[in-house]
């Protein structure tokens, strides 16, 4: 099973070579059998019964005269100028037939037979007479092959006119389904896909049309859960504006530890809504564009600076990093969900590697804090997923599920995996 081809074209091309070729052998022995078979076989009843004539002849003549007669009959058995050319002194597989038939045949009249090649490629039989050996030339002698040139031609060009229009169909038949498969990973990465030809053979228009019909309530669900999710978080700003005034105002009085926490209350389902728009809002219509991914990171790494969390850049390699195409705002915003999520989940120092690999390049938040269970690797980047009290700390469990999805639309990956010395060490591979 290992030598088979993996694809669906090549194991249709495949079986169609090989039920050709099959069906070549199968007519070549259904014409040897239906065919030359019988033609032989009446070739060798005609000769043992000449030779048994001739013989019937040659007793009734003279022994005297034998000789000439056997001259001027074989004389007329040459074949005709330019005809003659040389054989092998072995026989043929037709032949050798041909030769074991007569020899039985003429056994059954009482004749031995014995045979000889002649010089000029002829088949000559020997009639012993009264003690003496004659030759007799055979005019009716099989051709050297049971398939001519002209026959083997034939059946190698008719083949191949098979076997190339085989491939031709199998060729476009195969081409509406290279399209639904690129079409499928381009939804994968979570990008909108083209939309299919439906045209084409009965089933792959159905395949084509189901297939848009899909992608079609895909994006109908789509815009409205992006809907919903924009109507819900532009609803909890308004309270959430009115309760960041009512804490301003209510900082005059002496309840300093009651209003430090209802403004992180009110900060933290703040970050809860913006999560909830960066998830709904997608990536889809920001266009790529050649960008150094470290210089980037420098320029997130700044904000965060600003806001006094600073955090050191390890580049490994070469710098600058070779220029990716990028969707400038959402890779912001994968680093900042990176960053935000060491800083909340995990525990100080925080630090951010770069580097090109040998396939594209890759940048990497590590944190020291009580990483996450390998059994929950996947888990996390779920929208709405959360690890448990070993990295609590609030939140809407979206931030790791917006970078997967960043990470899947520029044709990379998030990994997880734990950091050195312990912690969480979040990867993002891009390729070149």
């Amino acid at each position: 099973m290992k030598l088979l081809p993996r694809s669906l074209f090549g194991r249709n091309a495949l079986l169609i070579v090989l039920l050709i070729v099959l069906g070549q052998i199968g007519s070549a022995l259904l014409l040897r059998q239906m065919v030359l078979q019988p033609r032989l076989e009446q070739l060798a009843d005609s000769v043992a019964r000449n030779v048994d004539a001739i013989r019937a002849g040659l007793l009734a003549l003279p022994p005297a005269q034998r000789a000439e007669f056997l001259a001027r009959f074989n004389q007329r058995a040459q074949p005709e100028p330019g005809g003659a050319r040389h054989r092998s002194p072995l026989l043929t597989p037709l032949e050798r037939a041909f030769v074991q038939a007569v020899s039985e045949r003429t056994a059954r009249l009482g004749l031995q037979a014995a045979w000889r090649r002649d010089e000029d490629g002829r088949l000559a039989l020997r009639l012993p007479l009264d003690g003496t050996a004659h030759w007799l030339v055979l005019p009716g002698a099989p051709p050297e092959r049971e398939f001519t040139g002209a026959w083997l031609a034939v059946s190698i060009t008719s083949a191949l006119l098979a076997v190339l229009g085989a491939l031709w169909f199998q060729r476009r038949l195969n081409r509406p389904l290279a399209r639904v498969v690129d079409a499928a990973q381009t939804l994968a990465r979570g990008a909108p896909p083209p939309r299919l030809p439906e045209d084409g053979p009965l089933e792959v228009a159905t395949v084509s049309r189901s297939f848009n019909q899909m992608v079609d309530s895909l994006q109908h669900n789509e815009r409205e859960r992006t809907l919903m999710l924009a109507g819900i978080s532009h609803d909890l700003r308004t309270p959430l504006t009115k309760l960041r005034l009512a804490v301003e105002i209510l900082q005059r009085r002496d309840e300093a530890e009651l209003m430090a926490g209802m403004a992180r209350s009110i900060e933290q389902m703040d970050a809860i809504v913006g999560q909830f728009l960066d998830f709904a809002r997608g990536e889809t219509d920001e266009a790529g564009v050649p960008l150094h991914l470290d210089v980037l990171a420098d320029e997130v790494l700044a904000s965060y600076a600003d806001h006094g969390q600073p955090v050191p850049h390890e580049r490994t390699g070469r710098t600058p990093l070779p220029a990716v195409r990028l969707r400038p705002q959402a890779m912001r915003r994968a680093l900042g969900n990176l960053l935000e999520n060491a800083w909340r989940h995990g525990a100080p120092p925080v630090r951010l590697r770069s580097g090109a690999s040998r396939g594209g390049v890759w940048i990497e938040v590590l944190d020291h804090g009580p990483g996450i269970p390998p059994d929950q690797v996947e888990l996390l980047k779920q929208p709405f997923r959360q690890a448990g009290s070993a990295r609590s700390g609030g939140g809407a469990g979206l931030g790791l599920a917006i970078v997967d999805r960043i990470a899947r639309q520029h044709g990379g990956q998030l990994v997880l995996a734990p950091a050195e010395g312990g912690g969480l060490r979040a990867r993002v591979d891009l390729p070149a």
